[in-house]
């Protein structure tokens, strides 16, 4: 008993879900709860083309008149069925088909953008986690210069206000370590329902940022948003085209046959019976659907303009990313590879310089807040280079899995 009792009072571990930069895409496809109720529009679309482009189904009558004095017992079957004289049979199902592709194609939409908003969080978050891990270097070197001070100031040899303001640089950066942890923390928050993590489960982003490659230029026309908009450009025709073939409505037409049976004074009965044919054409004299066919080519006319101006906002957006992502690209080398490697030399040199008391603190800890920021800038301009391909990808919609 008292075994059972000391495992229950053991803490207990959450599982820590981890996920490579590379696998967000597929995970929030799999996972993302949204996609989940998304994908089941596709299915109400594929319903309702099942019960297009059918025919109406056709009615049964039957009458019965009991034998009177002035007329006989009669009896009397009919069934009618109505059929279309234009192609609206057709064109039904044709609508329906291409909402079923519309559909498809606005789910797909969505998980582009849940996709690319994803990735997105994920970057960020791997950036802060390497600013982070730039705070804590430079805290391990503001804590190593401020105990050398603290020990020449105890010794008389420096002022002791130098060995105060050494350790205010270093709480400094410790709490600029702890805000980047608090934006981690943020990040996290809005990134775990969309890989269907819980709020109490733990996730680490794991992997590094990758290199500054352009990605190869891609037509913007494969965007699912685009496609989604031809798609429903075309809808539309078929739609006018559906309200033009309304203008006459359906012809009905069908059989019926009759019985008649009368008592004769002999005692005999009569019976007599004939089968007919009929036909029913509607007359559109009042009604040729006028207002629907002047509705649905507007709606194709702004359907048309819509998918023009779309066209021409993804290729806007297309063009900027890129550009951005040549940016950043020349920022993070050109500080990275020339100007970063001057500041750390010349840190050093000042550092050494404060050791054999030929330079104040204040100028090494102006040095090294320049080297901090440099170094920060390149890790801003790595990150805003993969965020502009996020932007890229999703706007050309090469998403990679």
């Amino acid at each position: 008993m008292f075994r059972l009792l000391l495992f229950l009072s053991l803490p207990t571990f959450g599982f820590a879900a981890e996920f490579s930069l590379s696998g967000i895409a597929t995970r929030v496809r799999t996972h993302h709860p949204m996609l989940k109720a998304a994908r089941l529009t596709i299915e109400e679309a594929r319903g309702r083309q099942l019960g297009s482009g059918r025919l109406a189904n056709p009615t049964l009558e039957t009458s019965f008149q009991n034998e009177s004095r002035v007329s006989p017992r009669t009896t009397v079957f009919a069934i009618d069925q109505s059929f279309p004289i234009t192609k609206r049979l057709r064109l039904e199902k044709q609508l329906t088909s291409q909402l079923v592709t519309a559909a498809e194609l606005e789910v797909r939409d969505v998980e582009r953008r849940l996709i690319a908003e994803a990735r997105g969080h994920a970057i960020k978050i791997v950036a802060l986690e390497k600013q982070r891990s730039l705070r804590q270097q430079q805290t391990a070197l503001a804590q190593k210069l401020s105990e050398f001070a603290k020990s020449r100031a105890e010794k008389g040899e420096l002022s002791p206000f130098d060995a105060a303001q050494a350790q205010v640089d270093t709480q400094r950066l410790l709490l600029e370590a702890l805000r980047l942890e608090t934006e981690v923390i943020s990040l996290l928050g809005a990134l775990k329902p969309m890989l269907g993590v819980s709020p109490a489960e733990s996730c680490i982003i794991s992997g590094d940022l990758p290199a500054l490659t352009m990605p190869g230029i891609t037509p913007w026309q494969q965007r699912t948003d685009y496609q989604l908009a031809q798609t429903k450009t075309s809808a539309a025709d078929t739609d006018a085209a559906l309200a033009h073939s309304k203008r006459v409505q359906d012809v009905s037409a069908g059989f019926f046959a009759s019985r008649e049976g009368q008592d004769q004074p002999a005692g005999n009965r009569e019976n007599t019976g004939f089968v007919g044919f009929r036909i029913s054409i509607p007359l559109p004299f009042w009604n040729r659907n006028q207002g629907e066919i002047a509705e649905k080519k507007a709606a194709a006319e702004r359907q048309r303009l819509e998918a023009e101006a779309l066209g021409t906002q993804i290729a806007s957006e297309t063009d900027t990313a890129r550009r951005e992502m040549q940016a950043n690209a020349d920022l993070a080398r050109e500080t990275r590879d020339k100007l970063l490697p001057l500041v750390i030399e010349q840190t050093h040199k000042l550092e050494k310089a404060y050791e054999s008391g030929q330079t104040d603190l204040l100028t090494v800890l102006r040095a090294r807040d320049q080297r901090l920021q440099l170094e920060a800038a390149a890790l801003d301009a790595v990150r805003d280079f993969h965020l502009a391909r996020i932007r890229y990808e999703a706007a050309t919609g090469a998403i990679k899995p």
